[in-house]
């Protein structure tokens, strides 16, 4: 079974991580745009970020058969920085526009400032004039406050609902969101956010529709395998394969799809690989024989 991994950092991982996640059927990531774990200090280490997300992510993905599409926006947590997040909200539009930026994100709340809310709404605007699908985040704090205040004003912005995925759900806000045209994502997180048990309930009571899982993996306590961990909780539990499959391929190709720049489709074949290609005179190998595939 092929699946898609909607929300993880790549940044983040190893090669390792790379070479475990095709190991275990991941043929596709998203990486939204992310905060570094301490503030940044210019404009100018946001535009090399972004451009990495275009580039050697990208790249670096392929070389072990996994397609990378990514995400831009100024993150929740750095919207409060007010005359950092306007330098980054200017340059944001030029990299909107390029390949395999296939959502605007991910956008949100995180202590719900009016700063935030502000960014946010500009997000939306700038969305509307790409043509781009949303990615939300929502606030580790006070989630289910903050989902409403999402929600709402997702609702009093007129943003097209079926075109926002409201992630990091539990079983307190997926029913708000479901009550929504809104898509509902989900972080499989080690101890905090929703386990793989936990997961499978929420599928056995809501089923498949607008159901999207993730691991979020990033430079914290994390893990990129727990997009095939769930689906194996799930095949455990009786959870029949054409659901599983709907919630870890078909929903997110169809979410991220209406960006008309998801160049993959439900039936797509893996990416050949070509280790010797080189990235700007850099290779993911250390002088190790490069794998070709034929």
């Amino acid at each position: 079974m092929k699946m898609f991994d909607p929300h993880i950092h790549m940044t983040s991982r190893t090669t390792d991580d790379y070479q475990a996640m095709a190991a275990a059927g991941i043929a596709a990531v998203i990486e939204p745009a992310f905060w570094l774990g301490q503030p940044r200090t210019n404009a100018g280490s946001f535009e090399d970020y972004f451009l990495s997300l275009v580039g050697w992510e990208r790249f670096r993905a392929a070389q072990f058969g996994i397609r990378h599409f990514c995400t831009m926006a100024l993150n929740p947590k750095e919207a409060n920085n007010e005359a950092l997040a306007d330098d980054v909200m200017a340059m944001l539009p030029r990299f909107l526009e390029k390949d395999g930026v296939v959502a605007v994100g991910e956008i949100g709340y995180d202590d719900m400032s009016a700063a935030e809310e502000r960014r946010i709404l500009e997000h939306f605007e700038l969305a509307r004039e790409f043509e781009l699908p949303v990615l939300i985040h929502t606030p580790h704090r006070d989630k289910k406050r903050g989902t409403e205040r999402t929600l709402d004003l997702i609702r009093d912005a007129g943003f097209p609902e079926q075109l926002t995925l409201v992630d990091h759900n539990n079983e307190e806000t997926l029913p708000l969101v479901l009550a929504t045209a809104c898509w509902a994502g989900h972080s499989i997180y080690p101890n905090t956010k929703m386990s793989e048990a936990r997961m499978v309930e929420l599928v056995k009571q809501y089923g498949d529709e607008r159901i999207i899982i993730n691991s979020a993996a990033d430079w914290g306590v994390s893990d990129p395998l727990k997009v095939p961990k769930t689906v194996a909780a799930m095949q455990e539990a009786g959870i029949g394969d054409e659901s599983i499959e709907t919630i870890v391929w078909r929903n997110p190709i169809e979410f991220f799809a209406q960006s008309g720049r998801l160049d993959i489709d439900a039936d797509a074949s893996l990416p050949k690989v070509d280790q010797s290609r080189l990235w700007e005179g850099n290779s993911v190998l250390r002088g190790q024989d490069p794998r070709i595939d034929g």
